[in-house]
């Protein structure tokens, strides 16, 4: 386990957290006046390997060669020149801080961290981090890798479970949940909604699907998984030429057919590493799914399909059982798609690279 303290006085900053894999909706921007909740689990912290924040060259001022030296295979709205492997962390885990309410910037409802830190040391005022809790994004706070230390603390902290024990007792992400809006009134200020991680999750799973069919078109399991992936997929991919199969695949199940090209698997919630096959479906084309949304996907619960997209009241919301599917077609998130895709280098093939071009020019965004 770790503390974090300041690199300016030493003062201690952070609770005692363990390293986790940073989520992959944690870069995810949700709607429009949503209050997400915190993006950590408390006692946790990850490292963000990518730049954040300002300064920022928009798409036109950057260098390809320079983005490409930096993992950025194609082109992006714009790129960050921030300092890379920010530690993330749940503001309930901070310490011995102070905010500063004249950094908000053009944050809408809270602190959206745009303009740079926002949280300084109370003991000697440097500026240590970023908190972030605007409308629409995963509530966090990023400390600044050049301000801060990470200490040893309190021995190796917990073992990381094994693939065995995260199959029979890891968390299970549900598909459609109540998410919550800022303002109006109590008894109106949340709906049910397709999950925002499910949505990231397919965004960036989709990227790694496109690289696995090598320009072939894709045929995922029926159920969720063909909600999640196989529209896109079908717009995105040709209709002709020899089809690819895609199985979920993991710990706890049955050995992956072995006609499946590719294998859905689950993500290490604590290593980040992905779950791997033995024989012969070791060589099939692993794509990363967040261990919640893949052990949903492999145990489907049972239940009235119920179709609503109405604002339903908290008291209502905490009692009945939510709708198996909301009243509109599930739509991977586009940003963080587009994110993901853009660090494969098979984004520059022949066949990828004018599809994402359409996707920026606006041609089947729709589809997201």
């Amino acid at each position: 386990m770790f503390v974090f303290v300041c690199a300016g006085c030493g003062a201690e900053l952070t609770a005692p957290l363990t390293q986790v894999a940073l989520p992959v909706h944690a870069h995810q921007s949700y709607g429009n006046g949503v209050q997400l909740p915190v993006l950590m689990q408390p006692g946790t912290f990850a490292v963000d390997p990518e730049s954040w924040g300002r300064p920022r060259r928009m798409r036109d001022e950057g260098d390809p060669a320079e983005a490409e030296e930096r993992g950025v295979h194609a082109p992006v709205p714009a790129l960050s020149d921030g300092t890379p492997g920010a530690y993330v962390i749940a503001p309930g885990d901070i310490r011995g801080t102070r905010l500063l309410p004249e950094a908000r910037g053009i944050a809408c409802c809270g602190f959206g961290g745009a303009d740079g830190p926002n949280t300084a040391c109370s003991a000697c005022g440097l500026l240590v981090a970023t908190r972030i809790d605007d409308c629409s994004l995963w509530q966090s706070v990023r400390l600044d890798p050049d301000a801060v230390r990470r200490i040893p603390v309190d021995g190796p902290g917990p073992a990381p479970l094994s693939w065995a024990e995260l199959a029979e007792h890891g968390e299970k992400t549900p598909p459609v949940e109540p998410v919550a809006t800022w303002g109006g009134r109590p008894e109106h200020n949340h709906f049910w909604s397709w999950s925002p991680r499910w949505e990231a999750a397919a965004g960036h799973a989709l990227a790694h699907l496109l690289e696995a069919s090598e320009g072939h078109p894709v045929r995922v399991p029926d159920g969720l998984t063909t909600d999640m992936f196989q529209r896109v997929l079908d717009v995105l991919l040709p209709e002709d030429g020899p089809e690819r199969h895609a199985a979920l695949a993991g710990p706890g199940q049955p050995a992956p057919d072995p006609d499946a090209e590719i294998l859905l698997v689950p993500i290490h919630p604590r290593t980040g590493d992905m779950w791997a096959p033995d024989g012969p479906a070791a060589s099939a084309h692993r794509v990363p799914l967040p261990l919640g949304v893949w052990r949903r996907l492999v145990e489907p619960e049972q239940r009235t399909l119920i179709s609503t997209t109405s604002h339903v009241p908290r008291d209502v919301l905490d009692e009945d059982e939510p709708p198996q599917t909301p009243g509109a077609l599930f739509r991977p998130d586009w940003r963080i798609f587009d994110s993901t895709v853009a660090r494969l280098p098979v984004a520059r093939s022949p066949w990828l690279s004018p599809v994402l071009e359409r996707l920026r020019q606006g041609r089947w965004i729709e589809v997201f």
